[in-house]
């Protein structure tokens, strides 16, 4: 019974570091794409804003 909770929160760990990994992968993504989420973020905000004046 001790093995398996050894391997439980073992397993746990490995859970978090998942996590961790996936994070920095996406903050890495937003660092390198930063430009070209802005500028796409602006076109589409412009848009909404021209589409909600003509109703």
């Amino acid at each position: 019974m001790h093995e398996w909770m050894n391997f439980w929160e073992e397993e746990e760990a490995v859970g978090v570091v998942e996590i961790i990994l996936i994070l920095v992968v996406l903050i890495g993504l937003v660092v390198i794409f930063k430009e070209q989420l802005t500028t796409l973020v602006q076109k589409l905000l412009s848009k909404i804003s021209k589409q909600s004046n003509a109703i």
